[in-house]
């Protein structure tokens, strides 16, 4: 016998207004998120392989050879090596300062060096250090390998700094949904100022913890508090941007900008030059990629901080802010209405 329609309408109905509905949606949601999130950490950080990779070089040795070990660096790595001729030693030092090259390779006479920099990539630093030798071996040319910028050694692997970003990240947006759903009586400006005082607190026990209880890094206290602060901060308002406007599904597209696009493509654990071409273009226009890069270079290159990862941040609190300032009054002024 054929349906009634009727009665198809009403139990379409009466599940729409039942909790089943949000709840199959979230069975959804969370199914998809799942594979996202496996397959975009996988993606990004599985296979690290460069791409091109900046470097300096310095040195009076004849082109020949010296091309001939640039051309089996890039043979070895399967990738190019975006070369930058300086005058002297120091001047390419000060480029790995400004973090413009991952390094800088000398060729003098039959001899060769390599000059990596860990701390301006940790997997960039590795993978040159282990081709260098290789390749010198097969053209006759002997190279040593050493570090300018080396990581601390509480933090050999350089990922401290993600981590204690993907913290600020992450707290940041729980806390804002924590206010939104137990401290939902707070005005606009309140509501803000609560995610500031939740910022201040929670970027001082991040670097209290990882500086003086566990000894892992040495941070320049007041910068690395500053940047955890705005990170959560930014990370806060985000969401609560979302909320204002799409309500209680906000969780999903913060979630979507911060931990499946935002922390792959930061360079934290793995670095720009060896993340996917699309990864390695954005990364540093969202919070995470802009708080890792403030971290690390406060940590590593305290006296060449760029303003860049500031105020990608700033930028993205403010349209924050002003976002959910100007969704409220509108809210108001219709309840008034």
């Amino acid at each position: 016998m054929p349906r009634d329609p009727r009665g198809v309408r009403e139990r379409w109905s009466a599940f729409r207004a039942s909790a089943y509905l949000p709840a199959t949606v979230l069975v959804l949601i969370v199914s998809a998120g799942a594979g996202l999130f496996a397959g975009s950490y996988t993606y990004a950080m599985a296979n690290p392989t460069p791409h091109q990779v900046p470097m300096a070089v310095v040195g009076t040795a004849g082109p020949v050879k010296r091309a001939a070990f640039v051309a089996g660096m890039e043979n070895e790595l399967k990738a190019a090596l975006q070369l930058q001729n300086f005058p002297t030693f120091e001047a390419a030092v000060h480029a790995v300062d400004q973090q413009q090259v991952f390094g800088v390779i000398q060729v003098e006479g039959h001899r060769a060096r390599l000059n990596v920099a860990s701390a301006a990539g940790a997997t960039v630093a590795e993978l040159l250090s282990k081709a260098a030798p290789e390749v010198g071996a097969r053209i006759g040319v002997p190279v040593t390998v050493r570090d300018l910028k080396p990581l601390q050694p509480g933090d050999p692997r350089g990922l401290a700094l993600f981590y204690i970003s993907l913290a600020a990240v992450v707290v940041g947006f729980i806390g804002a949904a924590q206010l939104s759903t137990h401290a939902s009586g707070l005005g606009p400006v309140q509501r803000i100022g609560f995610t500031v005082a939740y910022a201040l607190l929670g970027g001082f026990a991040i670097a209290a913890v990882v500086d003086w209880l566990l000894g892992a890094l040495r941070l320049p206290f007041m910068e690395s508090w500053l940047i955890l602060v705005l990170t959560m901060f930014t990370s806060g308002m985000v969401f609560t941007m979302f909320h204002a406007l799409i309500g209680r599904w906000a969780l999903v597209p913060t979630w979507g900008l911060m931990v499946l696009v935002g922390n792959p493509s930061s360079g934290g654990a793995v670095s720009w030059p060896l993340l996917p071409s699309p990864f390695g273009a954005i990364g540093r226009w969202l919070p995470p990629g802009a708080s890792v890069n403030a971290q690390h270079t406060a940590v590593y290159f305290g006296g060449d901080q760029h303003p860049l990862p500031f105020l990608v941040l700033a930028a993205w609190a403010v349209v924050s802010c002003a976002v959910f300032l100007a969704w409220r009054r509108r809210q108001e002024r219709r309840g008034s209405g």
